[in-house]
């Protein structure tokens, strides 16, 4: 089986946490005897400032090749105008990448199938290569995707074509699988494969040398994930007024660091929140490890992996009821579903976890169960039925 993976969602020598989820569930399927993969992973590129024009400058830093993990990587370039490319973005990212997927098949060999990941540009440009080369695309659906782009007309309108192009359908979580099926796309084509946790690189690390090395002596929330406003840091800290003694360690980086900074000060908890900022893979465990609780408060999620990587690592969760996070967190051992996204309520559902003192090992038999293994034989079955369904028409067709 030859898989040709074309995602714009892939880590990269400059970005080495973009898109990871993606890379996990890629790395297991090569693991597969007899499954050849290629990454096709495209950036943007603006002409005119392509050295320092605000994140352009940051993708031009990008290698054109490399291999990660033993996977072939290549991030060929693709047009995209600042703020008004997107309604292009599909077309402009097909029209570049098509002359490079003909490449790769002449110089490489051939693939039998496009793994496309995020359904907008990146899988609508699929399903247009898929058309162009013959070949059967699958396409799995992310979160913002759905939840967010396909609220506007024309992407809509191009992601409802590209899943009736393409052979099958993943989402990450069955909530996704229901907002496909409103945007009218067949229940019967969309599989529901969630993500999986690296189970040998998230678990726990020795609790009191790790606390000892962060100082901590007290109680612990942890947020984890960029720092935009969609992922509710600034809830979190509202939430620290009512949580005294509480303090809490942040994760990430990104444009409402200032603004959190002031409102830490403006709430009067600028003493107990620590901003740790971006911190690669390898040192979570012992982050996630040393904190009580981990807290998520989005607004909207497909399949959100740190709660599964903190609970690898013994930490219970706090989370809102969004997108998938009521199917990860299924039981009071994992933690709590926060019963509205205010500060109040994520409060509350904080102390009634602290109060319930989870037993960190059976937190962590919890997360064992969300291994990639299931997920990677759904791949497997999948992408096995698709081409075995498209040798059986061409050989009816003869």
């Amino acid at each position: 089986m030859r898989i040709l993976t074309f995602t714009s969602l892939y880590p990269n020598n400059i970005q080495t946490t973009h898109g990871i989820f993606v890379e996990s569930r890629i790395r297991e399927l090569a693991r597969t005897e007899g499954v050849t993969l290629r990454v096709v992973a495209p950036c943007p590129w603006f002409p005119l400032g392509s050295r320092t024009f605000g994140r352009y400058g940051e993708f031009a830093r990008i290698v054109k090749y490399e291999t990660r993990g033993g996977i072939p990587v290549y991030h060929p370039r693709f047009p995209l105008l600042p703020k008004i490319g997107m309604g292009m973005a599909p077309f402009l990212m097909y029209a570049a990448m098509k002359p490079v997927l003909r490449r790769l098949a002449d110089s490489g060999g051939p693939f039998d199938l496009i793994d496309a990941h995020y359904f907008y540009p990146d899988g609508v440009a699929a399903a247009l290569l898929g058309s162009a080369f013959n070949r059967p695309t699958v396409i799995t659906a992310r979160g913002t995707d759905i939840n967010l782009i396909a609220k506007y007309r024309l992407p809509r309108r191009m992601i409802q074509w590209a899943a009736g192009r393409a052979a099958a359908v993943i989402t990450v979580c069955a909530a996704l699988k229901d907002a496909l099926v409103a945007l009218d796309v067949p229940a019967e084509k969309i599989t529901v494969l969630r993500n999986g946790v690296d189970l040998q690189r998230f678990r726990p690390v020795p609790r009191q040398e790790a606390r000892d090395r962060l100082g901590l002596s007290g109680a612990t929330l942890l947020s984890v994930g960029n720092l935009v406003e969609l992922k509710g840091h600034d809830l979190v800290i509202r939430a620290l007024t009512r949580l005294p003694d509480v303090e809490l360690l942040i994760v990430g980086s990104g444009p409402e660091e200032a603004v959190l900074c002031a409102l830490a000060a403006q709430e009067g908890v600028s003493h107990r929140v620590r901003f740790l900022g971006r911190l690669p893979q390898d040192a979570l465990p012992e982050i996630y490890t040393a904190a009580d609780i981990l807290v998520l408060a989005s607004s909207r999620e497909g399949w959100a992996n740190v709660l599964l990587e903190a609970m690898a690592c013994g930490t219970p969760c706090v989370a809102t009821r969004v997108g998938g996070t009521p199917e990860v967190i299924t039981s009071p051992v994992a933690g709590e579903l926060a019963n509205a996204r205010t500060p109040d309520a994520l409060a509350e559902a904080v102390t009634r976890l602290l109060q319930r003192k989870n037993d960190r090992a059976a937190v962590r038999a919890y997360a064992e169960q969300f291994s990639w293994e299931a997920t990677t034989q759904g791949q497997l079955k999948l992408f096995r039925g698709v081409l075995g369904d498209r040798r059986t028409i061409a050989a009816h067709a003869q």
